[in-house]
């Protein structure tokens, strides 16, 4: 697997993975907005991933939950630490998963972005995680301020291998 074939900096990556996530209803949980944490985040993403993508007489694979959250963890927790705090989660259900976007305040692409990370001095390990359990990965840059990375989550029925 080449991670780095998977990790866009582009915006018209992001903004066509954005036209494509369908429009749903409220999810039994709300969607975490600005200030909100990790927790807040992960809870909405399941909600999405149970109501949204799994509903009725389609429930998702339990493992492909843990990944999911582990993914919106990473994510949310360097928007917090890295990011000058978390502006706004979205989650979206398509055919293939869970489609993700995590929006900061800080204009500042992460260096694990252009270069896939060889090593862990103490740390970084959050996105060689996310690039391994997602993909379609991207990063923009918004025009009103911070950045978005967006990745997709792929999902699985629990009736399939």
């Amino acid at each position: 697997m080449e991670p780095a074939d998977r990790t866009t900096t582009t915006a018209a990556a992001t903004t066509a993975a954005a036209t494509a996530a369908p429009r749903l209803a409220p999810f039994a949980v709300p969607a975490p907005g600005d200030g909100a944490g990790a927790a807040a985040a992960r809870a909405y993403a399941e909600s999405v991933a149970r109501t949204g993508w799994g509903g009725p007489g389609r429930r998702v694979r339990e493992e492909d939950v843990v990944d999911l959250l582990l993914v919106v963890s990473e994510l949310v927790t360097n928007a917090i630490r890295h990011g000058d705090g978390l502006a706004g989660f979205e989650a979206r259900p398509t055919d293939e998963g869970l489609w993700i976007a995590v929006h900061d305040h800080s204009a500042v692409v992460p260096r694990a972005a252009y270069a896939f990370p060889t090593t862990h001095p103490g740390g970084g390990y959050g996105w060689p995680l996310v690039a391994r359990l997602a993909r379609d990965i991207a990063v923009e840059v918004r025009p009103d301020g911070g950045k978005t990375i967006s990745a997709l989550v792929p999902l699985r029925g629990s009736g399939a291998p």
